[in-house]
């Protein structure tokens, strides 16, 4: 729940959720711990096909006892891992005939879908 009582003027809890107070009236967003048995289910799918949408997503969720909007995150943060480590292989082909610098671990391809670039823990 939400404990919003050190805040001036509010009477109402506002919307319910796994969210904590981390200063004077302000909200974050507390980090999914995801079990053992749902990272490996997760990352099968993930091998499968990258992009998990609609009713598989929905079954998916309810599968593993998780939010469809974890999933979908869970799902959007790791392609922007799968991407960068993909980018960091190929830097390091091509640094390994002497063709490029290796690249910073910090460029993306400017091809990302823009949902993909919101960096969303839960």
């Amino acid at each position: 729940g939400l404990d919003l009582s050190h805040c001036v003027g509010s009477s109402s809890l506002g919307p319910t959720g796994p969210w904590r107070s981390g200063g004077p009236c302000k909200m974050k967003r507390v980090r999914t711990v995801f079990k053992p048995e749902q990272l490996e289910r997760l990352e099968q799918e993930f091998l499968k096909q990258q992009y998990m949408v609609g009713t598989e997503r929905v079954d998916l969720a309810a599968t593993l006892h998780l939010t469809e909007t974890q999933v979908k995150v869970w799902f959007q943060n790791r392609r922007i891992k799968w991407r960068k480590q993909s980018m960091e292989q190929k830097a390091a082909k091509l640094s390994q005939f002497g063709a490029i610098q290796p690249a910073s671990a910090d460029s993306t391809d400017s091809k990302d879908h823009e949902e993909d670039t919101v960096d969303v823990e839960l």
